[in-house]
């Protein structure tokens, strides 16, 4: 921890500028040692000087170098950053020269996780960090800065600090019971304070899901019998040939996926194998991953024939998605109807051969799912997928709190359940934390970061 480290810090390949960075107690000595001109060592903080690189009286390349010093930098310890020519070759050498000082090269996130471990930023911040590098869409951006900012930080300490609060009066309570200025917490008076927590994190949940619209997408399968227009209908909401298209029943064997982005969603359809009873044994199985597809989607389209009467078949598929959020897709709407359909809701006629039917398509998607409120969020919300599952936790700790306070559990019985959901709120921001987590969490950032 307390070591000097390095690590490139832009993307491998050519650019104009690649960044070393070095961080450390010894990060301005040593590359003090390799770069002519000013002085390093004397220079003041947050200043930046033109110079080279020099290896063993060779100039490697001609550089600029930052000099912040700790504590107000990104890990809180001293920084030297160096801009480079971004060519391969430069990039490298000047690396192999910093490493070359002594300098250890950096695990992947370590950047991030000395910043944490300095007490610069919690966990959820700092897995924010790596959303806002990785982030492929403006709504994506936006969320991960917002938790960058310590925005939903905010928010978990609030629940927290009523949690401590009720915490202290519990704990005055059972050590200090002659001190008659605290309020004496009762099977009578708790329940309420409880609920107070279950509430906020009940909503901290409900917006979550908004979150995990926003980074995980809308899976989209899209299924039906052989030879209904599938993908086609994948090709035109891609505007691209990314499925084969043929007359032959059974073409599409497995699965071919494709993305799109609509309001700042991302959209991942799945164009599935026409689902029917077969004796061919590679279809057969074509069938079993599309039907098991359809199960995991969060939407699906049923592409259905106009003119077609439905099938024994297609009743069967629109069986099974009873309890799934469906639109159906009225394919060849051109040709003349034989389709007896009772559905009316999320309905959309349309034909593969023209744009006839694709917007409507799209628009329907951004009403099931109220697109047009998240672009209008103010998006200071959880979507990080072990964030919400210790929320989850945390609420259960509440609810069995509530659970004993009816079945007249001793109030320093109820405690202990509190207790957890405090600690459970800890593991969130960092508070109270493993070393496993650590090494699992940073483990999946880039390795300048």
């Amino acid at each position: 921890m307390f070591d000097t480290i390095c690590a490139i810090s832009t993307a491998r390949g050519l650019g104009a500028i690649s960044i070393i960075r070095v961080s450390g107690p010894q990060a301005i000595s040593k590359v003090a040692q390799i770069f002519q001109g000013q002085n390093l060592n004397e220079v003041a903080s947050h200043t930046i000087h033109y110079g080279h690189i020099i290896n063993k009286n060779e100039i490697v390349d001609e550089v600029l170098v930052s000099v912040l010093k700790a504590p107000k930098t990104y890990t809180m310890e001293d920084i030297v950053e160096i801009n480079t020519h971004g060519g391969i070759a430069s990039t490298k050498k000047v690396l192999e020269t910093v490493l070359e000082t002594g300098v250890r090269l950096a695990e992947p996130g370590e950047f991030t996780k000395r910043a944490f471990l300095n007490g610069r930023i919690d966990l959820t911040r700092a897995e924010a960090v790596e959303n806002l590098i990785t982030s492929e869409t403006d709504l994506e951006r936006k969320l991960a800065l917002n938790t960058v900012d310590g925005k939903v930080s905010q928010k978990i300490k609030k629940v927290r600090d009523i949690i401590v609060n009720l915490m202290a009066n519990i704990e005055v309570n059972i050590d200090y019971p002659e001190y008659e200025d605290a309020l004496v917490i009762t099977l009578d008076n708790l329940p309420p304070k409880l609920t107070e927590i279950k509430t906020e994190l009940e909503s901290l949940l409900e917006e979550s899901k908004i979150g995990t619209l926003i980074n995980q997408g809308i899976k989209v399968a899209i299924i039906g019998r052989p030879n209904v227009g599938k993908s086609s209908l994948l090709n035109a909401l891609l505007k691209e040939n990314k499925a084969i298209v043929t007359d032959i029943a059974g073409t599409t064997r497995d699965t071919v996926e494709g993305e799109i982005e609509l309001k700042g969603i991302r959209l991942k359809f799945i164009d599935t194998a026409g689902i029917r009873k077969t004796t061919d044994l590679v279809e057969k199985i074509g069938v079993d991953k599309s039907l098991s597809i359809l199960e995991n989607a969060d939407l699906v389209i049923l592409v259905l024939n106009n003119n077609e009467k439905l099938t024994a078949e297609d009743e069967e598929l629109i069986a099974k998605l009873k309890n799934k959020t469906y639109i159906t897709y009225i394919n060849k709407n051109d040709l003349p109807s034989k389709l007896d359909l009772n559905q009316k809701d999320n309905v959309v006629y349309g034909n593969t051969t023209t744009p006839d039917g694709i917007e409507s398509l799209k628009n329907k998607i951004i009403e099931l799912f109220d697109l047009e409120a998240i672009n209008t969020s103010n998006l200071e919300v959880v979507s990080s997928t072990r964030v919400i599952n210790l929320i989850k936790e945390t609420l259960e700790s509440i609810n069995n709190a509530l659970a004993n306070v009816s079945k007249s559990i001793p109030v320093d019985m109820i405690a202990i359940d509190i207790k957890q959901a405090w600690d459970l709120l800890g593991e969130i921001t960092g508070e109270s934390y493993q070393d496993e987590l650590l090494d699992t969490l940073f483990s999946k950032f880039c390795l300048g970061k």
